[in-house]
């Protein structure tokens, strides 16, 4: 059980006029993790508990998902929410793992907070600015359609059998979890009349800035958009490293807990 970890607490911290809502377990040096979209905290399940062996360990609901209260603002920024979050919470710096939205989330921190991180863990994450490899973006403006014409059942359905989700939805040990948590999306994001201000930030020309240890993580058989985007950000990071984990997809972490565990472990130790 989550409640039996030590120095487990949960609760909302009052940020940017909504409610976020965390967990945090361990103690030690703070890691940070920021999910996907249509995900929320129990994406993390398997680090979560691995990682409050050794550190201090924060998984929160973004905007819109989860346990978080839906604010009503005509614009937003995820960045943002998470600055407030970790004032909220009194923690000067931490590692920080995002995946996808997650990922792009942590990315634009570390731009504009460089002196917050301690490392930097960006998961099958995009990065604006490059030239779409894949129809991806297309079939989410699809979903976003369908939701706000058809209804969110709908567009949870068609985000659930998009290619990203394939290798995950395969995986008998992944699916059943991954499914309950979309299912379970409200579709916030994709209904509320809000401007998610981070996805103006074009993060390819500043990815030179980063200067905090880093580690790209990839799925195999994820999309050519994230793999490229791996690609960059290896590039355009100074000392970052790209790690491809063979036989999965966009879901990582999920769909081969052991493997992603000894990476994100071995390269905290690393850092620390």
């Amino acid at each position: 059980m989550t409640t039996s970890l030590p120095d487990f607490a949960s609760g909302y911290a009052d940020v940017n006029g909504t409610r976020i809502y965390y967990e945090a377990a361990g103690s030690g040096a703070p890691v940070l993790l920021a999910h996907g979209l249509s995900l929320d905290t129990r994406m993390w399940d398997d680090q979560f508990s691995m990682l409050a062996r050794d550190y201090r360990v924060i998984r929160y609901d973004a905007r819109g998902h989860g346990k978080s209260v839906n604010a009503t603002d005509n614009s937003y920024s995820h960045a943002d929410d998470l600055l407030g979050l970790l004032n909220e919470l009194e923690i000067e710096q931490a590692h920080m793992v995002g995946l996808s939205m997650g990922g792009r989330t942590i990315l634009n921190f570390a731009i504009a907070h460089p002196d917050r991180l301690l490392s930097l863990v960006p998961v099958d994450s995009g990065v604006t600015g490059l030239t779409p490899d894949s129809e991806f973006r297309k079939r989410l403006e699809k979903i976003v359609t369908a939701a706000n014409a058809a209804g969110v059942d709908e567009a949870i359905r068609l985000w659930c059998a998009d290619p990203l989700f394939v290798p995950a939805m395969g995986s008998t040990a992944c699916a059943p979890a991954l499914t309950e948590i979309v299912g379970g999306y409200t579709g916030w994001n994709w209904t509320a009349d809000a401007t998610d201000l981070d996805r103006d930030v074009e993060l390819l020309d500043s990815l030179a800035s980063i200067t905090a240890p880093t580690l790209v993580i990839v799925g195999e058989l994820d999309l050519p958009d994230f793999q490229t985007a791996a690609t960059a950000m290896e590039s355009h990071i100074g000392g970052a490293r790209k790690s491809v984990m063979s036989g999965v997809g966009h879901m990582s972490n999920m769909e081969n807990p052991a493997g992603f565990n000894s990476l994100l472990s071995e390269f905290l130790a690393g850092v620390s």
